[in-house]
């Protein structure tokens, strides 16, 4: 029955319209933001999820942070036991010299005072081993064995190469010991970094779009509005036909 009050034809194609514009609207806002979920309303339980892994990766962060901070503390300590042992290898040749040559010669006046140049260069690396205000150095390192040969102004009874063997096994086992720390932080880094691209990774696979397919969707939502619009038109125009049988 045709009315001029009630135009069916032309509500439902409204609504048509309207749920077609509403789902343009959609993807349109998918491929300007690149994310099939961007807020609690597009999906509120993976937005959740999504916002909670985002915090969790965020605090990867820190975590690295500190754990580089440590790296550093220990890798800066490990560069200055270079030059201690160094300094030792070259101090123990110099006191087996310094034993064999006569008390009060110019030769054992040489030999100590290069051996003495040598200490205080240790005492200079221990020193000198600090990062961030941290120096790893001074506990390990701090003991009979070390500061025996890291004072300078050694005589001939401080130089010997019983005295220099204790502080070369004292700095050793110290430098083993950071050594095999520095690596124990190396490979907590390395997991701290793919636990992080994990996250995001998770995070994307959950809110990221389909740009390509998108894409395709808004191609043929713009032309179902265009007939959307026809389709209105026509059913709009239902009236005029009425009219005209009244002519």
């Amino acid at each position: 029955m045709a009315s001029v009050n009630t135009n069916y034809g032309a509500a439902i194609a409204l609504q048509n319209l309207n749920k077609t514009n509403s789902e343009l609207e959609r993807t349109q806002n998918r491929i300007n933001t690149g994310m099939k979920v961007s807020s609690a309303k597009d999906s509120g339980a993976i937005f959740a999820i999504a916002t909670s892994q985002r915090a969790t990766a965020a605090s990867q962060d820190a975590v690295r942070s500190g754990l580089q901070r440590t790296q550093s503390i220990t890798d800066v300590a490990l560069a200055a036991g270079d030059t201690i042992t160094t300094a030792l290898e070259e101090m123990k040749g110099l006191a087996v010299s310094i034993q064999g040559s006569t008390a009060g010669s110019a030769a054992e006046t040489a030999y100590l005072a290069e051996y003495n140049a040598l200490s205080l260069e240790i005492t200079s690396a221990i020193s000198g081993a600090s990062f961030d205000g941290v120096n790893s150095l001074t506990t390990p390192l701090g003991v009979a064995g070390v500061t025996a040969v890291a004072g300078g102004g050694k005589a001939r009874a401080g130089a010997t190469t019983a005295i220099v063997d204790t502080a070369i096994t004292t700095v050793t086992d110290a430098l083993s010991t950071l050594g095999t720390q520095s690596k124990s932080l190396g490979r907590q880094i390395s997991f701290v970094n793919k636990l992080q691209d994990a996250l995001e990774a998770g995070v994307g696979n959950l809110v990221d779009a389909d740009l390509a397919k998108e894409s395709a969707k808004l191609t043929a939502l713009q032309t179902k509005q265009q007939l959307g619009v026809q389709a209105l038109s026509i059913a709009n125009s239902s009236s005029q036909t009425l009219l005209s049988l009244f002519r």
